[in-house]
């Protein structure tokens, strides 16, 4: 009864393969986890840079 509502799988090989494809998927999402923490501190720089630009821009006489 359980094989009739969960189906039976003949091809052993499924969970290998989807094994597989977890682990790329994990792998790629920490690549991109760690693409997104780059970027998060290389935009922290700039509007600190753009920040203090605009200050110093603000100090020149007119």
């Amino acid at each position: 009864m359980a094989k009739a509502l969960i189906g039976y799988h003949s091809d052993q090989r499924v969970p290998v393969r989807l094994a597989a494809e977890n682990q790329r998927l994990r792998a790629r999402v920490a690549d991109l986890e760690t693409l997104v923490l780059r970027l998060q501190v290389e935009n922290d720089q700039l509007s600190a840079e753009q920040s203090r630009l605009a200050r110093e821009s603000e100090m020149l006489p007119a």
